[in-house]
């Protein structure tokens, strides 16, 4: 941890097309919406209209926030973009949606969300574990729906498959107001990700 925490100009957050069976993922997804308000934090996401991504997108709109979608032209089409929105980027692939939502934010969020939720996470953590981000990570377990996640990464660790620094490199949370007051604070680690030693 650092003793002068970092401001945000903007964070990509990664979320579910869907809303969740459970009103609470709705409610935190507004929640923080209003927090990125409050601080004064642009939206980076995926352009949707729908899911958590849309209800995210509506709250900073609705209170005046700066909102950057970025969406494949397939989704495009199929008429799940947000066109009323800051600004709307249009890319080819969804390697390209995820270059440059990294290019645009400062930090990455993850809420609840599907597989493609968890790709985007683990690729931005992946490039800051590599170098090749230098963008800090957090996962917002809005009423532990990411609890089995995180017991793995621990076993990972104690299995020897990922480091401990590396480990805490991913901020966890189950509060909005905590978790960015944790990726402000957050500093890379000093070591390599490779573990020497055990059997070969």
């Amino acid at each position: 941890m650092t003793d002068s925490p970092r401001s945000f100009r903007r964070i990509a957050v990664f979320c579910g097309s869907n809303s969740g069976r459970s009103p609470v993922y709705a409610e935190a997804t507004r929640h923080l919406g209003r927090l990125f308000l409050e601080r004064d934090i642009g939206l980076v996401y995926g352009g949707g209209n729908v899911g958590l991504m849309g209800i995210l997108a509506d709250t900073l709109l609705d209170g005046g926030g700066e909102v950057l979608g970025v969406i494949p032209k397939s989704l495009e089409e199929r008429e799940v973009a947000h066109h009323g929105i800051t600004e709307l980027s249009v890319v080819q692939t969804m390697h390209e949606r995820k270059q440059k939502m990294y290019d645009l934010a400062d930090a990455v969020i993850a809420m609840p969300g599907g597989i493609g939720t968890l790709d985007e996470l683990f690729e931005s953590w992946t490039w800051n574990q590599l170098g090749y981000l230098n963008e800090p990570c957090g996962l917002l377990n809005i009423a532990g729906y990411f609890q089995p996640l995180v017991d793995m990464l621990d076993r990972m660790v104690t299995e020897g498959f990922l480091r401990r620094e590396q480990r805490d490199m991913l901020q966890v949370s189950d509060r909005p107001e905590e978790l960015l007051d944790l990726l402000a604070k957050a500093q890379k680690p000093g070591v390599d990700k490779w573990i020497k030693g055990g059997p070969s």
